[in-house]
């Protein structure tokens, strides 16, 4: 459960820090004063959307902490390596900062948001007001009915095999085509696949050519180089080159050698020099007979390269893409060329999987159709605790339309109905439910999914819009019942639902040093009295509104024993 929430620099909020405790907490308070800037705090700290327009004006930073406690052991857990201490807390933090950046941690770990997200799904379940239009969005009804039925696996199943389904589809499709266009895209292959072949493209080539092009256009320079390099060291007819020089000093020394430490030690050098220079000598001759430039052969490899670049635009980068482009080329030529062989193959492969993916959704529609009668079994039960004994809700299926009858949900069109009155045909419920009954039918509904989750923690904002009266008793009785096995957080205007707390929060907002603010803080019995009073009559709270604010807090405590 959600123990103690930290609010910083969001919104009106400079700085609040709420204790919550098991079982029911309401919040209650004046239109506006920030009630829902505080779901909005916890949406955020288990990593619901935010920005940083909610960052309170002058401050550099929002900031969110969260301490949960008694958690099951959770999927997630075990998915990430991170647990509760062991004290069995689970601290999250989110600090959003004005240049939109996030930083989450999680026992002082750091997450992204994304993660913090897909735990945030298992801990806590968020209902605000536009989950009655949930209910009024068909599209939804579906998903409402699966949670409800657990039908997660043999939805994945299903969806499996209608994913194979749709690859064999596409790949039959890109092999159909009318025949005036079949002819135009094998003339255009063959003319590409002939263009290529022709040019006898060797991978590597231009690489090749490109510097052997290089060392043709140098090629005096380079012939000259190595010519005077070759006459310094080796000499010609009309001068000694440095290995000869070397040899006749040589020559001179050996006779001092025997005479003298230091000219002997001088003769080895001279020979390790002049053993060098004739090994130098020797490359240079074997470089200089290397070269073999034949007259024309820079105009050849001009004109292949040429051919590679006209080539190189049409089909690809380099030798390597263009080699590569004419297999894909000679690859789909057979393709198009075999393609009513390969069509019929395909049927037969596709109607196999057809079977498959029909048996697969007959099964899933089976299990539908139980969870669907459990369903009803279960809303007119809980319906008939929210003082609506009338109202019949049913789940009614329709086919798929489309010549399979399949979709990525399966082959169940599935809608949620309701009579509201004896004797009237059930009708879609956008069609005839007030805003009352929707939120007592959307009441019904998530607290029948929450019996088959994992959440500790359940957040009501302001979900009881559009209900008053016995209804409204019947609301607060009924989230009595669900703090029983869950901690419930709920937004509420109705002095019933506020009485029927465990826990009562006042969110006030006032100004203080130029600047609004808003503080949130535990009633106790005599100032519980005077906010029921406050929701019930207004402004004016008289000794009879206030004595009615105890006559309900005492009905929801004898409620609550029972």
């Amino acid at each position: 459960m959600l123990s103690l929430l930290h609010i910083e620099n969001i919104a009106v909020i400079e700085s609040a820090d709420i204790q919550f405790g098991a079982g029911f907490n309401a919040l209650t308070g004046e239109t506006g004063a920030g009630k829902s800037i505080v779901v909005d705090a916890i949406g955020a700290v288990v990593g619901g959307r935010t920005s940083r327009e909610i960052i309170r004006t002058g401050a550099k930073s929002a900031r969110v902490e969260a301490n949960f406690t008694a958690l099951p052991d959770l999927p997630w857990f075990a998915e990430n390596g991170i647990a509760p201490d062991e004290d069995g807390n689970l601290l999250i933090q989110r600090e959003i900062q004005s240049d939109g950046k996030n930083v989450c941690r999680l026992n002082g770990r750091l997450l992204t948001v994304s993660q913090l997200r897909e735990l945030g799904r298992q801990i806590l379940n968020i209902h605000g007001q536009h989950d009655g239009q949930q209910l009024l969005d068909e599209s939804c009804h579906l998903s409402y009915l699966d949670s409800f039925g657990a039908l997660g696996e043999q939805l994945s199943d299903y969806q499996s095999a209608y994913g194979t389904l749709g690859e064999i589809r596409r790949e039959m499709s890109a092999l159909r085509m009318d025949e005036a266009e079949k002819a135009r895209r094998i003339d255009a292959l063959h003319y590409q696949i002939s263009e290529l072949e022709r040019a006898n493209l060797q991978p590597g080539e231009d690489e090749t050519l490109t510097e052997r092009r290089k060392l043709l256009r140098n090629a005096g320079r380079l012939i000259e180089a190595v010519e005077e390099t070759h006459r310094a060291i080796s000499g010609d007819d009309d001068s000694a080159g440095a290995a000869a020089l070397l040899s006749e000093a040589e020559r001179a020394l050996e006779g001092a050698a025997s005479m003298s430490a230091q000219a002997a030690s001088l003769l080895e050098q001279l020979v390790e020099l002049r053993c060098a220079a004739d090994d130098l000598a020797d490359q240079v001759r074997d470089l200089r007979e290397s070269f073999d430039f034949e007259p024309g052969e820079l105009d050849e490899i001009e004109g292949r390269l040429d051919v590679i670049y006209r080539l190189r635009k049409k089909y690809g980068d380099s030798v390597e893409d263009m080699l590569s482009y004419l297999e894909k080329c000679r690859a789909e030529l057979d393709q198009i060329q075999f393609a009513d062989d390969t069509l019929a193959r395909l049927e037969g492969v596709y109607a196999a999987a057809l079977r498959e993916a029909k048996e697969k959704a007959v099964l899933l529609s089976e299990k539908r159709h139980d969870a669907a009668r459990a369903l009803e079994t279960r809303i007119q039960a809980e319906l008939q605790q929210l003082d609506m004994p009338k109202v019949r809700f049913l789940v009614d299926f329709s086919e798929k339309e489309g010549d399979e009858g399949l979709d990525l949900t399966g082959m169940d069109q599935v809608q949620f109905l309701m009579s509201a009155n004896v004797g009237e045909d059930p009708k879609p419920i956008q069609k005839i439910a007030s805003g009352g009954e929707l939120a007592r039918i959307m009441l019904a509904l998530k607290n029948v999914l929450a019996e088959n989750e994992l959440v500790t923690t359940l957040v009501f904002d302001e979900v009881d819009t559009g209900v008053s009266g016995r209804a409204a008793q019947k609301v607060a009785e009924k989230m009595a019942d669900v703090a029983a096995r869950k901690q419930v957080l709920c937004v509420t205007h109705l002095p019933q639902i506020a009485a029927m707390a465990d826990v009562h929060f006042s969110v006030e907002k006032g100004v203080r040093k130029g600047r609004t603010f808003t503080a949130v803080e535990a009633l106790d019995r005599p100032r519980r009295q005077q906010e029921l009073a406050r929701l019930a009559a207004g402004a004016h709270i008289t000794p009879a509104a206030l004595e009615s604010a105890g006559e309900l807090l005492d009905a929801a405590e004898s409620y609550k024993r029972q």
